[in-house]
């Protein structure tokens, strides 16, 4: 039996973080990639194993999982002086997002059934992926205005600091929301799997009449 449960639930996403300040323009800069990694295997258990053994590795966890997003946010700030006070003049925030997805390289000699499975599992992890990334550019928009809406402070040094503070803020929030889209997917999970196979199924039946 095809083992789908542990490595979508095993996939989670690799934070790295930084906030420089330096010069700065006023739009949000989101770049996104996607890479593939190759596996191998003719049976169910091979395929399951390969993926464990092939994936990515997450260095959070020490273990590699069969699909990932690497997320690095950046950007810019500069600062302005108001009536003697100093604000922010100008932010810019970045994210890069880098999707990583398996690709079978037997799939088209695969049976059908066992083709049915990949290819709904492999779907179900593409869109995991992908709304991983979806989340981390809400939250970098949202990250650029709340610092763009931070009041002025009496010096700069003191503006720098609200700012690293927003920054911390604004990422622990990214943080959680990740995760909690995780727990949600974890617990869904069978349900889900199941109806996408019976979806898939239903309209492979109806194209072979």
């Amino acid at each position: 039996m095809f083992r789908v449960r542990d490595p979508l639930r095993a996939a989670l996403i690799a934070f790295l973080v930084c906030l420089p300040l330096s010069n700065a323009s006023a739009e949000t800069l989101i770049s996104k990639s996607v890479t593939y990694f190759s596996i191998g295997g003719r049976t169910a258990a091979e395929l399951d194993r390969a993926l464990a053994a092939s994936g990515p590795l997450m260095k959070n966890t020490g273990t590699r999982h069969p699909g990932a997003t690497r997320i690095k946010f950046g950007g810019t700030i500069t600062y302005v002086s108001r009536r003697g006070r100093c604000a922010v003049g100008t932010a810019r925030v970045t994210l890069s997002t880098r999707i990583i997805l398996p690709r079978w390289k037997y799939r088209p000699q695969a049976g059908r059934d066992l083709a049915l499975v990949w290819d709904t599992l492999a779907a179900d992890i593409k869109r995991h992926e992908e709304r991983h990334a979806e989340i981390a550019r809400n939250h970098a928009r949202h990250m650029e205005r709340a610092f763009l809406g931070l009041k002025p402070e009496a010096d700069c040094e003191l503006m720098q600091a609200r700012v690293a503070e927003l920054s911390a803020s604004e990422v622990a929030s990214h943080d959680k929301d990740q995760a909690r889209f995780d727990r949600t997917e974890a617990a869904n999970f069978d349900r889900r799997m199941i109806r996408l196979l019976q979806y898939r199924l239903g309209a492979l039946k109806e194209a072979e009449r």
